[in-house]
């Protein structure tokens, strides 16, 4: 299983990375965790346009999940079409919702390049991988994800603010994706987002082998985000997610 970082960039696309969008490889499969505004441009660095199998959406915040509607105009318009339909898992009222952000006000909507399945809690199949949502800690419905392969796992927080679900989803896991929004400091809202020492305290306590910070907003510096981690108890290796950056599990 191979894991590249498309983009890491938290609430808006920054200057060095798109909004959320990872991409996960296994036996000639490929599946998309978010698709946030901005990725499928760096997407395509990586794999060919048409290239996507499968699509998670954590939640319908514009950040995860935008570029489903550029990536709609790829699928339905494209002189290599005919093309099939993506299988797009995503939160309840996701055709709806992503629909009216593109325009369409009739059905079909963006259901002509998608086949969307409603996400619950659980654990299904997708292609190769194992896939398991879990609810976490956000103001409107958001899951986490945690997709094995080969004896391997991957861990994405998604947005959560403190969450016990996160903790049981990520438990042994190679690699926590663990969203870092916050800066450590007095006054941060409470369950919205996660500090770098909150989200190294939730490595801590599922026992996970590498951070990965991410979710990192462009106004923060991100050594601070990173220093706010090194004092939250995980012994493991902490990194700050990159657009670009390839994980092989293997």
């Amino acid at each position: 299983m191979k894991l590249t970082i498309v983009g890491c960039s938290g609430s808006f696309p920054g200057p060095e990375s798109p909004a959320s969008c990872y991409l996960l490889e296994a036996e000639g499969f490929r599946l998309l965790l978010d698709f946030g505004n901005g990725s499928l441009g760096v997407l395509q660095r990586h794999i060919g346009l048409y290239e996507v199998d499968a699509i998670c959406l954590s939640h319908l915040h514009a950040d995860h999940c935008l570029d489903l509607c550029a990536y709609h105009v790829v699928r339905t318009y494209s002189p290599a079409r005919p093309l099939p339909r993506v299988p797009v898992y995503a939160p309840a009222d996701a055709p709806r919702r992503l629909a009216a952000a593109y325009g369409m006000a009739e059905e079909p909507g963006l259901e002509t390049a998608f086949d969307f399945t409603r996400l619950l809690p659980g654990t299904f199949s997708v292609g190769p991988f194992e896939v398991t949502a879990a609810l976490m800690n956000h103001p409107v419905e958001t899951y986490g994800f945690r997709v094995s392969h080969g004896g391997h796992s991957v861990a994405y927080s998604a947005d959560t603010g403190e969450s016990t679900e996160l903790v049981k989803l990520a438990e042994g896991a190679d690699i926590l994706l663990c969203e870092a929004s916050f800066l450590d400091r007095p006054g941060i809202p409470a369950d919205l987002h996660l500090t770098g020492r909150q989200a190294a305290e939730h490595a801590a306590r599922a026992g996970v082998g590498t951070l990965v910070l991410t979710h990192l907003v462009p106004w923060y510096d991100q050594s601070e985000i990173f220093g706010d981690a090194c004092r939250g108890g995980f012994d493991g290796r902490v990194e700050l997610a990159r657009s670009g950056a390839v994980y092989d599990l293997r």
